[in-house]
Parts: C-alpha cells; sequence; structure tokens
C-alpha cells in the first residue's frame, strides 16, 4: 500500500462493529470505507454531531490483535462521552502518521500502546491546530 500524502479528508456514516474499542477503554466512531492510507494509527480532527474539530487518534486497518480483519477507519474523538454514535455523518481531516498497525502479543499490551498513543496524541494537539 502506498502511503498517501496528508492531510486527508474522509468522510461516511459511522457503524457498529464488534466493540472492542469501548471494551479496552477507547470508544470509537466506525468507518467501513475504502482508502489508501497506510494502516496505522494517525492524529486528526473529527466532526461528527454537535462535536467540531474535535481532537481525535484515528486507527486504519484490520484489528489483528482482535482477530476482526475487516479493514475500516476509527476516530477516538478525546474528551467526549462515551455514546452510541451509530448512524451519524463523520468527517475526518487526517493530519498526522504516528506509528504502523501491528499485532500485540495481548490485548494488556495493546491498551498499553493505545495509551502511549494518546498521550502522543495530547502532546502533539498541544502545538497542532486546525487553524
Amino acid at each position: 500500500m502506498t502511503a498517501q500524502p496528508l492531510p486527508v479528508q474522509l468522510s461516511g456514516t459511522t457503524l457498529r462493529f464488534k466493540g472492542d474499542g469501548r471494551r479496552l477503554g477507547y470508544p470509537t466512531a466506525n468507518l467501513a470505507i475504502s482508502t489508501d492510507l497506510e494502516d496505522g494509527v494517525y492524529f486528526g480532527f473529527a466532526n461528527m454531531s454537535t462535536y467540531m474539530d474535535q481532537p481525535a487518534l484515528i486507527f486504519v486497518g484490520s484489528a489483528v490483535t482482535t482477530g476482526d480483519l475487516r479493514r475500516r477507519v476509527e476516530a477516538h474523538l478525546l474528551d467526549i462521552a462515551d455514546h452510541n454514535y451509530y448512524e451519524l455523518e463523520l468527517d475526518l481531516d487526517i493530519r498526522h502518521f504516528h506509528r504502523t498497525n501491528k499485532k500485540f502479543a495481548s490485548l494488556a499490551e495493546l491498551t498499553k500502546a493505545m495509551q502511549a498513543d494518546e498521550a502522543a496524541a495530547r502532546d502533539w494537539f498541544k502545538t497542532h491546530t486546525l487553524a
């Protein structure tokens, strides 16, 4: 897969997957759309429902650690309440590639990596805005 230059805008209607993100403490708004983006973790901004230009941790790829091989785009909008955000329009403005997708040996290792991703995202957002 060829890396696409950033920023990239993706849009679609959110849908339900298995709920792994929610179980791991990172609920996501999910899109089943095609993209040429490299599989991995990105930082960007999301517009969904009443949330505009919301900082987001974005995953592109298949959830290989949990065995779900469907390729998707998932966005964890930082600092919003966990609700069922299904059948809503989601617009993503993907700005920064953080790391490649990988299979972790356990869910605990995956959760630890997600926590590190969140910390890196929060640090990145301190100096990056849409303006």
